[in-house]
């Protein structure tokens, strides 16, 4: 079973307390699926340095939030990459205000659109259908964070989550790199 956005959000972001890095972790993930999907080079060296850059200055990270960081990248690259899995943006659950998720959305995309742009220098190239998903994020990163707490406003938060998701998985259609296979581990056939 999966961890609970919450709990993770949780850890993540005291272990970003406790190293003094100014980020959420919504920011972290956003940041990170961005590099990914811009088609970081998908070794410990490929997306840790520009991580390390957009957060903590290019210093390496501390080794508890390394940790919890590097799961987030393992479970994100598998998502991706095996689009059965389910890939979901990290977002605090349902029992957080509108506006908190709402907010919480907003640093997503930002981050998400830093990470895609540091690590793609083609998206001025990219089609027609990235560049107006691409646009689109833009508007949604500036969303309004003074919304109304109703059903109306809930579901369009829904859709705006589901909308970026797709629109993430279609950057990674297009820029990503699949993961490489372990050659060192063991073989099965069926």
């Amino acid at each position: 079973m999966a961890t609970p956005p919450s709990l993770c959000i949780e850890q993540v972001n005291n272990a970003l307390r406790e190293a003094e890095i100014g980020q959420h972790a919504v920011e972290v993930h956003g940041a990170l699926v961005g590099l990914i999907c811009g088609g970081v080079q998908l070794t410990p060296n490929g997306w840790q340095k520009p991580l390390s850059e957009l957060m903590n200055d290019g210093q390496a990270l501390p080794k508890n939030l390394e940790q919890l960081v590097t799961v987030m990248y393992q479970d994100s690259v598998s998502r991706l990459a095996e689009m059965e899995f389910g890939f979901t943006l990290l977002l605090p659950d349902e029992e957080e205000t509108l506006a908190s998720r709402l907010e919480a959305l907003s640093l997503w995309v930002q981050s998400f659109l830093t990470g895609l742009a540091i690590i793609q220098p083609k998206l001025k190239s990219a089609s027609a259908e990235v560049r107006e998903v691409i646009d689109d994020l833009s508007e949604i990163a500036r969303v309004e964070l003074e919304v109304d707490e109703d059903e109306e406003s809930e579901a369009a938060l829904m859709e705006l989550v589901e909308f970026v998701r797709m629109a993430a998985m279609l950057c990674y259609s297009e820029f990503g790199t699949e993961p490489e296979m372990d050659t060192d581990a063991p073989q099965t056939l069926h």
